[in-house]
């Protein structure tokens, strides 16, 4: 063995272990998040927006999943329901001052070390 064939050898097991963990280190979920929810409708008739999500160790699209969730489990007490649970996961609430046309809110939502945190706006 020369060493013009080791080289290329070393180099290309190199570049193949250095993919392989940027891989798996940066497209994990395990890491908090920022999510994109632009183009999340909001399901009330009455009208509203999702205003922010933050994800911890879920995906962006998980996190979207459970915050429509939650919101139609707050609904079915009302526009100005609440729901202190959804799919496993244990939620609070806290609202600001509101309008008589409008509430803005937080909601914060634990299983263990995930989580997902949202704020909305519902038009009243």
């Amino acid at each position: 063995m020369t060493f013009e064939n080791v080289l290329p050898k070393a180099l290309l097991l190199s570049l193949l272990t250095a993919l392989a963990i940027a891989l798996l280190s940066g497209g994990s979920a395990a890491q908090a998040a920022s999510c994109n929810v632009d183009s999340v409708h909001y399901p009330s008739s009455k009208g509203g927006y999702f205003l922010s999500l933050r994800v911890t160790k879920i995906s962006c699209k998980t996190g979207k999943s459970l915050m429509k969730a939650h919101y139609a489990c707050r609904v079915k007490h009302g526009i100005k329901g609440t729901c202190s649970a959804v799919r496993g996961y244990r939620c609070t609430e806290k609202r600001g001052a509101a309008i008589p046309t409008e509430f803005n809110a937080a909601v914060t939502c634990k299983r263990g070390a995930k989580r997902f945190v949202y704020s909305y706006q519902q038009n009243t």
